[in-house]
């Protein structure tokens, strides 16, 4: 997380709402030859107290994870690259505004049996997302293949200890020169620049 506090001040429950809508994040633990990390969806709870997610039975971090073990998901969200011209202020240097939030805690393996729920859950969360079509459920599949393929999986739940989130979004700048550098971000073609633009001007007001 960015040390400096100008970024860091988003509503707890924004960072988890943007977390949950997310979906998606690096899961990292330390390994014994040091830091291991997996891509990763996951869903989290209502309340935000725990997340359920899956890891491929080959992949290093479940084979390490027979017990309660630290662990830190971060979830990114857009980004941008922002030119110093575009501030309208002399003696600036480039830098790179972004969404980020970790959560910390504690990840530990599930017993088999709540695999296949968990799957229909985060398939379920996801599917309702799309438009326009049915939900695909996994009662479409063919008799044995979903068990075939869940064997190849292992479930896991992540308690989370806490909530850390960055949304650098140059608010250590003066309004009129954030919104002239939001202006210039706007007008760049690519998805995470409009993103951000968008949000620093959201946050001008």
């Amino acid at each position: 997380m960015h040390p400096n506090p100008a970024f860091r001040t988003t509503p707890l429950q924004d960072n988890l709402a943007f977390a949950r809508a997310r979906g998606f994040g690096i899961l990292s633990v330390n390994g014994a030859e040091g830091p291991l990390a997996a891509h990763v969806p996951f869903l989290l709870s209502p309340d935000a107290s725990f997340a359920e997610l899956h890891l491929a039975r080959s992949n290093p971090i479940a084979r390490a994870c027979t017990a309660g073990l630290p662990a830190l998901i971060m979830v990114s969200g857009p980004d941008a690259y922002i030119s110093p011209d575009w501030y309208g202020i002399s003696d600036q240097v480039p830098t790179w505004n972004y969404i980020a939030v970790h959560l910390r805690g504690v990840l530990s393996p599930l017993p088999e049996s709540s695999l296949h729920p968990h799957v229909d859950a985060l398939s379920a969360e996801h599917e309702t997302r799309l438009l326009p079509k049915q939900p695909w459920g996994s009662e479409k599949m063919s008799e044995g293949a979903l068990p075939r393929m869940l064997r190849m999986i292992l479930p896991f739940r992540f308690e989370v200890a806490s909530v850390d989130g960055t949304w650098k979004l140059n608010q250590n700048k003066a309004p009129e020169v954030r919104a002239s550098a939001a202006d210039h971000l706007a007008q760049q073609t690519d998805a995470g620049s409009q993103e951000i633009a968008a949000l620093m001007r959201r946050d001008l007001g």
